[in-house]
């Protein structure tokens, strides 16, 4: 399945309720950020605390257009912690980081306007 950046581009096709509870979409804090040369497209590896339950998971992300490693730690993000981890070359992603696509296409997190505990689940 692809999907599209493209802001013109037509919703998804719709789906039930039960869909959308099955994606665990979760808050964390990045605790480290560091580059990530070897991956195809430039990257960051992040580690991110979900709090005591998720724990610090690891994840690949692209977001060295906006961000560098430095302004990453600390800052909330949310991810989705229930997808099988992917192998990304030496590292392994145990979680997707969320963002949306820039007028460019780069990516912007998504995260909340306020703190919230880590591990918090949207809804």
């Amino acid at each position: 399945m692809h999907v599209s950046h493209d802001p013109t581009a037509p919703a998804s096709e719709r789906i039930g309720f039960d869909a959308f509870l099955a994606v665990d979409i979760r808050i964390g804090t990045v605790v480290s950020a560091e580059p990530f040369p070897e991956a195809r497209k430039p990257a960051l590896k992040l580690v991110i605390d979900f709090g005591p339950v998720i724990g610090a998971k690891r994840s690949s992300a692209q977001l060295t257009e906006h961000y560098t490693p430095e302004r990453l730690v600390g800052r909330q993000v949310a991810a989705v912690v229930n997808f099988p981890p992917r192998q990304i070359g030496k590292f392994l992603s145990e979680v997707l980081t969320l963002g949306f696509a820039d007028a460019a296409g780069a990516v912007i997190l998504f995260r909340p306007d306020h703190p919230v505990p880590d591990g918090s689940r949207l809804f």
